[in-house]
């Protein structure tokens, strides 16, 4: 595994957690959208490994745009649930040529 691959488990398995109804609304508004900010920074930096590793970079394209509308209660649970699928999906593809 590349250092890109453990990146988009990461960020996937973070997402997941993110999205565990009450859970995770609860633990990002609690710490006042931190994790929201944080999981931005995280999505960029895996964005730019799994590219310069030309692999698939659609979950961290996703992620990113799941942590800047992730604050929305209902659709941030949601959008968590489908970036962490496709994170960890990612995860197991071929690299892109």
């Amino acid at each position: 595994m590349v250092l890109s691959q453990i990146m988009q488990l990461l960020t996937g398995i973070f997402e997941g957690l993110l999205g565990i109804p009450l859970f995770g609304g609860l633990y990002i508004m609690g710490s006042g959208y931190t994790p929201l900010f944080v999981m931005l920074v995280l999505h960029i930096i895996t964005l730019v490994l799994a590219s310069r590793d030309r692999r698939w970079i659609a979950g961290s394209v996703l992620g990113i745009i799941t942590s800047i509308i992730g604050f929305i209660p209902i659709i941030g649970m949601v959008m968590h649930w489908i970036t962490s699928i496709v994170l960890i999906v990612s995860v197991f593809q071929s690299r892109r040529y």
